[in-house]
């Protein structure tokens, strides 16, 4: 075991439990760190010691910030693209340390870096942070889409439910009555007229956007006349 704080390496050891917590994480963390699965299972069960090299390494290749491993975090302290590198098994950074404890607390070799971030592994990860945000736009347009597609219907059924032509009779016997001036036929009939124009209207209206709604999902989304 190196020389350092024994209250160090638990915590190291914590927050090591805490990243691998979920299925197969292990396994990945490992491939990310170009150890095998089987020796990352046994460090993680206790088994097997590990120094601060392997801990950097660790920070590094998930991306988190350095030293984030020198405290106790729960789950939801892991910062969001640390999580998406270890879910989608994405290095940030490629490590050549090794996890095997030294006698001597150093553990550099020479002037060499720790870890060297290559230009491809950079253009992999941005790749991969490009794609993971066209998929989180698509699935927001496509939700948004089927909510509105629902109101749209909803508001097609309340607008069957509008019946001017039944009103018809009722204002026939009003108008032959002499009860009314005929200012007030006039502008009674007038207004039953545009009212029954605007509810032909809207139904023209939501019609044209359903089918709009409708022709977006095949991705031909242009304009209805």
């Amino acid at each position: 075991m190196e020389d350092f704080d024994e209250t160090l390496f638990l915590v190291w050891r914590s927050n090591l439990n805490v990243l691998v917590g979920t299925p197969g994480a292990a396994g990945r963390l490992a491939r990310m760190m170009s150890f095998s699965p089987t020796f990352m299972k046994l460090i993680v069960a206790g088994q097997r010691d590990f120094n601060e090299e392997f801990v950097r390494g660790i920070e590094l290749v998930t991306g988190l910030p350095p030293h984030w491993m020198d405290d106790r975090h729960d789950r939801s302290e892991i910062p969001p693209e640390s999580q998406r590198a270890l879910d989608e098994e994405t290095p940030l950074a490629v490590f050549r340390g090794t996890a095997h404890p030294q006698p001597k607390r150093s553990v550099l070799r020479g002037p060499e870096p720790l870890l060297a971030q290559t230009e491809a592994t950079r253009r992999v990860a941005d790749q991969a942070q490009q794609v993971a945000e066209a998929n989180r736009r698509d699935l927001l347009f496509r939700k948004n889409r089927e909510l509105l597609s629902q109101d749209l219907r909803r508001l097609e059924r309340q607008l069957t439910l509008l019946q001017v032509d039944g009103m018809q009779p009722k204002v026939d016997e009003l108008l032959a009555s002499d009860r009314m001036s005929e200012s007030a036929k006039a502008d009674l009939s007038g207004r039953l007229e545009q009212v029954d124009k605007h509810v032909k209207l809207l139904h023209q209206h939501v019609e044209k956007l359903v089918a709009l709604l409708t022709s977006s999902e095949d991705g031909n989304s242009g304009d209805l006349h």
